[in-house]
């Protein structure tokens, strides 16, 4: 994976790099140098956000609507 392909794993799955960082028990220093080239990413966090993008993406095809645009009202 590269560092394209995270920032577009991350916006896939709505998530910030403080949200990876803190799913995977890491400092955001390290997530911050993934974004920016800086350090390699390890295949095995390549292929976990991978696999996590999939399955939001299939996820987002059977979103229910039947809440799409209510809200509560107290009586």
């Amino acid at each position: 994976m590269n560092s394209l392909r995270l920032r577009e794993c991350l916006r896939i799955v709505r998530w910030s790099s403080d949200t990876l960082a803190e799913a995977l028990g890491c400092d955001i220093s390290l997530v911050l140098a993934w974004r920016e080239n800086i350090e390699e990413i390890p295949i095995e966090v390549g292929a976990w956000l991978e696999t996590l993008a999939t399955a939001h993406n299939a996820a987002e095809a059977v979103t229910p609507d039947t809440v799409r645009g209510k809200f509560f009202r107290a009586n």
